[in-house]
């Protein structure tokens, strides 16, 4: 860490694309909940006139489980399913909002010249330490 050399406008490129890319991942996300559970309903039901409630999981950050009336076994395996990648889906999320928000920190830090701190930055990015990045997201004092 004896020798950086970060170009600040290099990095806010490189987070816009990132940016973009974790929207179309959302996207995807939300396209997939939505495919699942309209095939879910097309399977049908072998319960006839149920008007039981089941969770499907939205495995996109910050949305609600969508519920569906009347599940049979097809969308009652589609929604475990969803449900058995919900841990993989969410480390997604969390890993690509520590990478964004520990090169921000990072960045800003170096801008200060305090390059500890900068270091802390990236470590917590690395170990996906979304707390510490948390505080303070920007950096700065």
């Amino acid at each position: 860490m004896t020798a950086w050399d970060i170009k600040p406008q290099g990095v806010q490129g490189q987070l816009k694309t990132v940016g973009g890319h974790a929207g179309d991942l959302e996207k995807a996300l939300n396209t997939l909940v939505t495919a699942m559970s309209k095939a879910g309903e097309a399977a049908g039901t072998a319960v006839p006139g149920s008007v039981s409630k089941t969770a499907i999981p939205n495995p996109a950050p910050g949305h609600a489980p969508t519920m569906k009336g009347a599940m049979g076994p097809v969308a009652a395996a589609l929604g475990e399913y969803l449900k058995g990648r919900e841990k993989e889906l969410k480390s997604m999320a969390e890993r690509i909002e520590a990478c964004i928000l520990g090169a921000v920190k990072a960045t800003n830090e170096y801008l200060e010249g305090d390059l500890e701190s900068a270091k802390q930055a990236q470590d917590a990015a690395r170990s996906v330490n979304l707390e510490v990045l948390r505080q303070k997201p920007g950096g700065g004092r």
